[in-house]
């Protein structure tokens, strides 16, 4: 049975508490953060140990590219994604960093890292800004649709994050509950538009902390008529719904740690992420035990494939799409 609660662990090695929590059936998955990586041989043996204790568990991080990328040492340092814009062979470009990325995120171990971020680049938000691909919804599409390309050439699932569109709201979601007050005719026009348009290349898509008042009071995560209604029903997505992390300030409207897991599950996520505070995550894990949730089996179609190993870097498809990123200064 694969759980519906991904947490995190505080160090670069499971402890013993870890283990208690990682064995409760209703975990699903662990993500990595900055702080449990130090090297790609340390990440492969910390997923090796967390693979022999639960083998089903799923294991993501964030590898976005720019300012959001947890594998730093011994991995390429990834362009922002807003640095393809406007580029001659931005496609190609685009793909060859997903592959690349995805390519490194397998090897060591992990399954996928949540990406590539749909959100348009309206020069309002500042969490968002050089994480978007563009400003204009059709080249979003394009060079998202090639990065996932190359991501799933490379073998792994991808993840559109976060819909129906984070670019607008000027307020962080991580310390802060985001407001957008366009109408849904406004949001189908613009920053709906490579959610719509690539939904059947998605494996997954990661709902915004954002209130869109004039659709639903509450944040899209929590929202059964953005999720069932509208992204479901109207858009026809029919894969895996990840939730933003629960302990952000823009999930804080639903309750407890307990109460937002239990609203996020209800509204149509098939997994809540809740990071950063072991005590959230314990009163969560609380809620999912006394609910008996049982999670969707399409959550298994995130794990694609085991990586290669270390030795990635002798492929040939690796030296050239280096070779292309360099050339085009978007990487050292």
């Amino acid at each position: 049975m694969q759980g519906s609660l991904m947490l995190d662990i505080a160090g670069t090695w499971l402890t013993a508490e870890d283990r208690h929590l990682l064995r409760q059936p209703e975990v699903g998955g662990l993500i990595l953060f900055a702080r449990n990586i130090e090297h790609p041989r340390q990440v492969l043996e910390l997923c090796r140990s967390i693979r022999a204790l639960r083998p089903d568990l799923l294991l993501a991080v964030d590898q976005e590219g720019g300012r959001v990328q947890r594998l730093r040492q011994g991995f390429v340092r990834l362009p922002a994604m807003r640095r393809f814009a406007g580029r001659a062979n931005a496609e190609a470009l685009a793909n060859a960093c997903g592959w690349l990325m995805a390519t490194e995120v397998l090897a060591v171990g992990l399954d996928f890292s949540f990406a590539p971020v749909l959100d348009l680049d309206h020069g309002r938000s500042a969490v968002i800004g050089a994480r978007a691909f563009e400003t204009e919804p059709g080249a979003a599409v394009a060079l998202a649709g090639a990065f996932i390309d190359g991501m799933h050439q490379a073998g792994m699932a991808a993840t559109g994050k976060h819909f129906p569109g984070h670019g607008w709201a000027e307020a962080d979601s991580h310390v802060a509950i985001p407001l957008d007050e366009r109408d849904l005719d406004s949001l189908r026009q613009a920053d709906m538009l490579p959610f719509a348009r690539l939904t059947g290349r998605l494996d997954a898509i990661m709902p915004a902390h954002v209130i869109y008042p004039q659709v639903d009071e509450q944040p899209a995560g929590f929202s059964r008529r953005w999720l069932q209604d509208i992204l479901r029903g109207e858009l026809g997505f029919a894969g895996t719904l990840f939730s933003d992390d629960l302990s952000m300030a823009g999930a804080h409207v639903a309750g407890d740690a307990g109460e937002r897991i239990t609203a996020a599950l209800a509204a149509g996520c098939d997994m809540g992420l809740v990071c950063n505070d072991r005590a959230a995550a314990e009163l969560a894990l609380t809620a999912l035990q006394r609910d008996g949730v049982i999670a969707p089996a399409r959550l298994a179609g995130m794990r694609r494939r085991t990586g290669d190993g270390l030795d990635y870097k002798q492929h040939p498809r690796w030296l050239e799409s280096l070779s292309l990123l360099r050339r085009a200064e978007l990487i050292d």
